[in-house]
């Protein structure tokens, strides 16, 4: 009996041995399925690269010629003779001022001009007549010479009302308000029936010529300085003495496909802030650049044969102002980099320092990684790739060119 109980409780232990060590073998494997695998992050590696340096600025379009019409004498709107945004050309009527009653004091003038005429006429021939009697003492020289003076007044008469007659004729003319220039004109700044004056100095309308335009924008004296010697040197394309090439960015970024004329002539220092005002020309043909708009000058500088660009997306700007990236190193680690930013083009930024020729950069999902952290990289596929968000509290870093 006592070798059963012997037997049996031996058996029971080595049944509970078994269990724990089942247990814990499971605990294991169920810890190590509980451990995640690598985060998975698309990646570029930096590679150098030929490419041209650029000097980008800020610049407003405004017109190489505009002009206002204006009233030239006063009178109601009779009527408004263009569409807004028409081409017009010089001399063209634009509106009609009622001519009724300057046609009324031309026809009064040219009756004037008559009735002087007329009188002249009598008075000459009245001193005509007096000559022949004066010779023969029929009349005394004062009665005479009267004769004369009153011709002579009534000639003066005439050039008198022939002038009257043609500024009555020029105001009858400047019913017809027509435009200054050749160009575009905008929309009528007044009514059908509306009251102007020619005193008042309020314009009617607008008129630009925008076949040809300037573009205008602010560069330092010590910058302008180093344009010119560079222009000197052949380092910039030159079209002529102290005129370079440059280019247009509009506010889409998009290239604009005329190229500029910049002159580097006629240019004066503000006292106040250092800074000089440069004008370019533009063709305008198709009227695309409208005065006011916001664009990018963009001249090109030296050339660099080793520059490294990145993805713009990879590019993380802090509350502070600094620009930075997330790169993998060697041992798959996340590690941040501060860098120092150049120029951008096409959808990517040059990265003047921080970075080297080989590294891997992030470009997507830095955001859901931290530094320190052992990631998986993979190629990026600009193909397939989507766009992704900043990291809070940052911004995608502002296009800088000035190299």
């Amino acid at each position: 009996m006592k070798k059963n109980q012997h037997a049996t409780r031996g058996l029971m232990m080595s049944l509970g041995v078994t269990a724990l060590l089942t247990l814990a073998a499971c605990s294991q494997e169920g810890g190590e399925e509980q451990a995640p695998p690598p985060m998975a992050v698309s990646v570029i590696t930096t590679e150098t690269e030929s490419t041209k340096l650029y000097t980008t600025l800020p610049a407003r379009v405004n017109a190489l010629q505009d002009a206002q019409v204006l009233a030239r004498v006063t009178g109601n709107i009779e009527s408004i003779d263009f569409e807004q945004g028409s081409r017009v050309e010089a001399g063209q009527p634009l509106f009609k001022i009622d001519p009724k009653p300057y046609q009324a004091a031309y026809n009064q003038a040219a009756a004037a001009l008559k009735q002087a005429e007329a009188s002249a006429q009598s008075a000459n021939a009245l001193a005509r007549r007096y000559r022949g009697l004066v010779d023969s003492a029929a009349i005394s020289r004062q009665e005479y010479d009267n004769a004369v003076a009153s011709a002579n007044l009534a000639n003066a008469s005439i050039e008198q009302a022939k002038a009257a007659l043609e500024n009555a004729e020029i105001e009858l003319g400047y019913t017809d308000v027509v435009s200054p220039i050749d160009g575009i004109v905008g929309r009528a700044l007044v009514t059908e029936g509306a009251l102007v004056s020619a005193t008042s100095g309020t314009p009617l309308a607008l008129v630009q010529h925008l076949d040809t335009v300037y573009v205008d924008f602010n560069q330092t004296a010590s910058e302008l300085s180093k344009l010119r010697q560079e222009l000197a040197a052949g380092t910039i394309k030159s079209l002529g003495e102290g005129v370079a090439e440059v280019e247009l960015l509009l506010e889409d970024g998009s290239i604009y496909p005329e190229k500029g004329e910049l002159l580097f002539t006629g240019v004066t220092v503000n006292p106040g802030t250092g800074q000089v005002q440069l004008r370019a020309t533009f063709s305008n043909p198709d009227h695309i650049l409208l005065p006011g708009l916001y664009v990018h000058v963009r001249l090109a500088r030296a050339s660099v044969d080793d520059a490294i660009f990145v993805q713009n997306q990879a590019i993380q700007r802090t509350a502070e102002g600094i620009n930075k990236v997330v790169i993998i190193d060697k041992d798959n680690m996340v590690v941040d980099r501060n860098v120092v930013l150049g120029q951008e083009f096409d959808g990517r930024t040059q990265v003047i320092s921080g970075l080297a020729e080989g590294e891997q950069v992030v470009v997507e999902g830095f955001t859901k990684i931290r530094a320190g952290q052992t990631v998986k990289p993979q190629a990026y596929d600009a193909k397939q790739a989507t766009s992704e968000e900043p990291v809070s509290g940052s911004e995608a870093p502002a296009a800088t060119a000035d190299q």
